[in-house]
């Protein structure tokens, strides 16, 4: 490792929502899949990403109950490989609902009530067991009804009491404004969550200052779709496709580093289609932008209602 290299399992997660269904919303992925995208291939594809991945050093793999069989997929390699140093997050709140077809009318289902929590923590649990170190709330908004649902944050605030972490995870324009209520939920005097998972890139960096006050508070936080769901790879604006040449790299490297130079120190959750992509985002680890680099790839932000319009847009493919 150079003097300049992040170490890869203390910053870098690898997370399976392109990997555990057949179809989802990241430009760049369908020709990194293996043909037809088949349950077995996909199993496949997903065991020897995770394989690479823990070569490289990587410790912390983040999944959801509606990442298709994303769990089941790394409950068989946790219990193949018998590893037992890895990191394991898992979300709840949505429902695959696809069956496997790229062309399904719809994918999953959100749902933010006790009943879903219940349901879905026993699925996971019987999966994957004690290796859950972060139960997540998937994509906490200001208008879920969790935040008037006693009964819900009373079951979270117990799983979390029981020694299981509870966190959440944002997506939309307010972002900031659910990551500051979330953490202002107690039960008893406690805090009920102890981490955050939000979308953070150069071109949607507003809740920025929000996860610096939670990690200021000690909160653990993560950051999610580090590369716009493949745009900054796909399409990279030119200052960043400049920037990359100019460290030898690709763009996916130095929109990472980006997320990795930020002083409030979030784990990098990437989401590999393939070993390939795997290789490409790690390089994230050796790059280190300059102050002037960061500042013109922060001038790159664009308005977080057209960030998420333009998102909402792109097609389950």
């Amino acid at each position: 490792m150079t003097d300049t290299e992040i170490p890869v399992g203390d910053r870098i997660a690898v997370g399976l929502a392109a990997l555990g269904r057949p179809a989802y919303i990241n430009l760049g992925r369908a020709e990194a899949l293996p043909p037809g995208r088949g349950f077995e291939a996909m199993r496949a594809a997903t065991y020897a990403v995770l394989d690479d991945a823990y070569g490289a050093g990587v410790r912390w793999i983040d999944v959801a109950r509606s990442y298709g069989s994303s769990e089941e997929f790394l409950a068989g390699w946790l219990a193949d490989r018998g590893h037992a140093d890895v990191t394991v997050s898992s979300k709840w709140g949505y429902r695959y609902v696809g069956e496997w077809k790229l062309d399904a009318p719809v994918h999953e289902v959100k749902e933010h009530t006790a009943a879903r929590f219940a349901g879905q923590w026993a699925e996971t649990v019987d999966l994957l067991g004690k290796a859950v170190s972060l139960y997540q709330v998937h994509s906490l908004t200001v208008d879920s009804p969790l935040f008037t649902d006693d009964r819900l944050i009373g079951a979270l605030a117990e799983l979390a009491a029981g020694g299981v972490p509870v966190g959440f995870s944002t997506s939309g324009p307010a972002q900031a404004d659910a990551v500051r209520r979330a953490f202002e939920l107690e039960v008893a005097g406690t805090p009920v969550f102890s981490a955050v998972q939000s979308t953070w890139n150069l071109l949607e960096p507003s809740v920025g200052p929000a996860l610096a006050e939670a990690h200021a508070a000690g909160k653990r936080v993560l950051v999610k779709e580090t590369v716009a769901n493949g745009r900054l790879v796909v399409e990279p604006p030119s200052p960043l496709a400049r920037i990359a040449r100019e460290h030898g790299t690709g763009p996916d490297a130095v929109a990472i580093a980006a997320v990795l130079a930020q002083d409030w120190r979030p784990v990098a959750v990437i989401g590999p289609s393939s070993t390939a992509q795997l290789r490409e985002n790690l390089v994230a680890a050796k790059v280190k932008p300059t102050a002037d680099e960061l500042a013109e790839l922060a001038a790159l932000a664009e308005e977080p209602s057209a960030y998420w319009r333009h998102r909402s847009c792109l097609g389950w493919r």
